[in-house]
C-alpha cells in the first residue's frame, strides 16, 4: 500500500492545476442554481435578470463556461480513474477494489450533498458513470476516444430528436381543432422547457425559510434531476466525457507530453472555431427572445463545442505550467486542484449559508451579475486556504475522509514537521 509520500511524489502539477482551474470555473454556472430558482440556470428570463449586465453575464458564461467547466472536470475524473488504478497495481486493495469502493462512497457522499447542500450535485453522476468506465481503462487511446465521441454523438442525436418531438407536440396542440389529448400532452411536456412561474416562487419561499423548508425545496429538485435528467442525459454525457478524459490522459495531454504546437492547435480549435460558433448560437437564442423551444434546440447544438472550449482552457493552463510563467498562480491552482473534492463541497457549504434562510437569506435577492461577487469571494477563499492547508496536512479534509472510508482505516493526515509539502502545492 502506497503512503502519502509516494502518492505525492507521483502527482502531476499539470493535472492538479487544470483541476483547480476547473473547480473554480464550475462555480460560475453553479452559482445561478444555488442562489436563484433552478430553471434560471437554463433561461435568464426566468429569474436573475436578462438585460444589461445580467444579459452579458449570461452571454459570456454561455460561451465560455456553461458546460465547458463541467466537461473539463468530468474528463479529469476519467483521467484520474486511470491514474489511481495504475497506482493501485500490486497493492492492497487492488485497482478494482479501490475503484469500486471509491465509487460507492462517492455515491453516498453525493447523495448527502444533493439533498442537504446542492441539488445540482455531480458526484452521484460521477459515481454511477464510474461504474461503467473502469473495465475499459486499458483500451487503446483510439478506442477510448472513439467510444467517448460515439456516446456524445448519440446523446446529441437523442436530444435533437427530443427537441423535434417537443416542437411537434406544440404544433399539434396549437393546431385548429386540436384534441384535448394533444393539448394535455403539450402542457405536460412543456414543463420540461418552460416550467411555471409558481414553481420558481415556491423555490424562493422554501429556500428563504428554515432548514426543513430548504431541505424540502432542494429534495424536490434533486429528485427530479436524479429520476429524469440523470439517466437519460447526465450519466451518458459523463460516460462519454470520461472516455475522452481517459484517452487524453493516456496520450499525455494532461501530463505535458504533447508538444507546445499541439496545445496551441487545441487553443485555436477551441477559441477560433468552437467559441465563435457557440457565440453565434447564443446570439440566436437572444434573437429568439429566449423562446423555450428555440433555447432548448440551440443549446443542444452547443454540446458539440463545449468539450473543445474546455480543452482550450486546459491547454492555456498546461502551457503556463510548461513555461514556468505565473508560477504563484499555478501553485495556488494546483493546491486547489489537489483539494478539488474538499473545495467542491466547501463551495456548497458556503453558498448554502449565504443563500438559505437559516444563513444570510440571499436566495432570489441577487441578480445574475450580482452573484459574481459571491463567486469572487469563494474563489479567494479557495485560493487562500488550499496551499496553507496542504502545508500542514497530507490531504484536504474530505479527501482524507474519502480515502479513509475506501481503505476502511484512518489514513495519515497531519504532516510531521520534517515533512515538506509536495512540490505541487
Amino acid at each position: 500500500m502506497s503512503g502519502p509520500a509516494t502518492a505525492e511524489a507521483d502527482r502531476h502539477i499539470s493535472i492538479d492545476a487544470v483541476r483547480g482551474f476547473a473547480v473554480l470555473g464550475i462555480l460560475l454556472m453553479n452559482i445561478v442554481g444555488m442562489g436563484l430558482p433552478a430553471f434560471a440556470y437554463v433561461d435568464p428570463t426566468y429569474a436573475g435578470g436578462s438585460a444589461g449586465a445580467d444579459l452579458w453575464t449570461w452571454a459570456v458564461n454561455n460561451v465560455l463556461t456553461d458546460g465547458k467547466m463541467r466537461a473539463l472536470f468530468t474528463m479529469l475524473f476519467g483521467a484520474s480513474a486511470v491514474l489511481i488504478a495504475e497506482r493501485a497495481e500490486g497493492g492492497r486493495p487492488g485497482p478494482m477494489a479501490t475503484h469500486y469502493r471509491r465509487m460507492f462512497w462517492l455515491f453516498v457522499i453525493g447523495m448527502i450533498h444533493a439533498y442537504f447542500l446542492w441539488w445540482g450535485d455531480i458526484l452521484v453522476t460521477y459515481a454511477l458513470a464510474g461504474l461503467v468506465i473502469f473495465p475499459f481503462r486499458k483500451l487503446s487511446v483510439r478506442w477510448q476516444l472513439g467510444a467517448g465521441v460515439a456516446i456524445l454523438a448519440a446523446l446529441l442525436g437523442l436530444n435533437l430528436f427530443e427537441a423535434h418531438e417537443l416542437t411537434a407536440l406544440q404544433a399539434a396542440a396549437l393546431a385548429p381543432g386540436a384534441t384535448p389529448d394533444a393539448i394535455k400532452a403539450w402542457q405536460e411536456a412543456s414543463q420540461l422547457v418552460a416550467p411555471s412561474a409558481d414553481l420558481g416562487r415556491q423555490e424562493i419561499a422554501g429556500y428563504r425559510g428554515g432548514f426543513l423548508d430548504a431541505f424540502h425545496a432542494r429534495a424536490m429538485a434533486a429528485r427530479l434531476i436524479q429520476l429524469y435528467l440523470m439517466p437519460t442525459n447526465e450519466i451518458p454525457e459523463a460516460i462519454g466525457q470520461m472516455f475522452v478524459g481517459m484517452a487524453l490522459f493516456r496520450s499525455g495531454f494532461f501530463t505535458l507530453r504533447w508538444s507546445s504546437r499541439a496545445y496551441l492547435a487545441m487553443i485555436a480549435v477551441g477559441y477560433l472555431l468552437a467559441a465563435p460558433a457557440t457565440a453565434w448560437l447564443a446570439w440566436k437564442i437572444w434573437k429568439a427572445d429566449f423562446e423555450p423551444l428555440a433555447l432548448n434546440r440551440l443549446e443542444d447544438w452547443q454540446q458539440v463545442t463545449r468539450p473543445l472550449i474546455g480543452l482550450a482552457h486546459a491547454s492555456v493552463i498546461l502551457l503556463l505550467v510548461r513555461s514556468g510563467a505565473a508560477q504563484g498562480l499555478i501553485n495556488r491552482l494546483a493546491a486547489a486542484g489537489r483539494m478539488a473534492f474538499s473545495n467542491y463541497l466547501m463551495t456548497s457549504i458556503i453558498t448554502t449559508l449565504v443563500f438559505d434562510g437559516f444563513g444570510l437569506g440571499l436566495y432570489g435577492r441577487l441578480s445574475r451579475f450580482q452573484e459574481l461577487a459571491v463567486v469572487a469571494g469563494v474563489w479567494v477563499f479557495i485560493l487562500v486556504w488550499s496551499r496553507p492547508w496542504l502545508a500542514r496536512f497530507h490531504y484536504g479534509p474530505f479527501e482524507w475522509a474519502w480515502r479513509s472510508l475506501v481503505r476502511w482505516s484512518p489514513q495519515p493526515f497531519v504532516r510531521m514537521r520534517s515533512q515538506p509539502a509536495a512540490a505541487a502545492t
